[in-house]
């Protein structure tokens, strides 16, 4: 064999080495950095291994995993994007069972109430049912009124702020 041929196999293993080792799955979760990767939503970093959620969305052709630190997040953050009557059929949503951390299918989890989460949605997702649990819609009721309860992301802050400053220099001013 010629020395330009084996040198050219050679080339042709390792750029197939570096391409396959490079690509990304197209389904399911990915890998979180604990500690590190922060919610795609409200910035906080994944520390709760027991809660965390992750939404891959599939649309033009292309694949990309968004990471939260709880149920929540993801689904006001998945309500909130332009192509939300998509997301059913273009997105995967996973989260963590918080008994072990495993990854279940967001869809066809069961959330238990009462868990300590980090933003305070309080659903601990599992793979099996039990009494009292809720299911996927019924967990997205949970989450909107727990929002609208506690507005644990969307409070104007500044506005709220410039109110507060108003409202007490009006109180002032009488």
């Amino acid at each position: 064999m010629s020395r330009a041929f084996l040198l050219a196999t050679a080339f042709l293993w390792l750029f197939l080495g570096l391409v396959s080792g490079c690509s990304q799955p197209t389904t399911g979760p990915v890998e979180v950095k604990w500690d590190r990767d922060a919610c795609h939503r409200c910035r906080m970093v994944l520390s709760d291994r027991q809660h965390a959620a992750e939404v891959r969305v599939n649309r033009e052709g292309r694949s990309k995993v968004h990471k939260f630190d709880d149920i929540g997040c993801a689904v006001l953050w998945l309500e909130q994007q332009p192509w939300k009557d998509e997301a059913k059929t273009k997105t995967e949503i996973w989260v963590t069972d918080y008994r072990d951390g495993h990854w279940i299918d967001a869809r066809k989890a069961y959330y238990v109430p009462g868990q300590i989460t980090p933003m305070e949605y309080g659903l601990g997702a599992r793979d099996t049912p039990v009494d009292g649990a809720l299911d996927f819609e019924q967990a997205v009721k949970h989450i909107h009124k727990v929002e609208a309860r506690f507005n644990v992301h969307n409070a104007p802050l500044e506005e709220t702020a410039k109110e507060r400053k108003s409202e007490g220099d009006d109180a002032k001013s009488h």
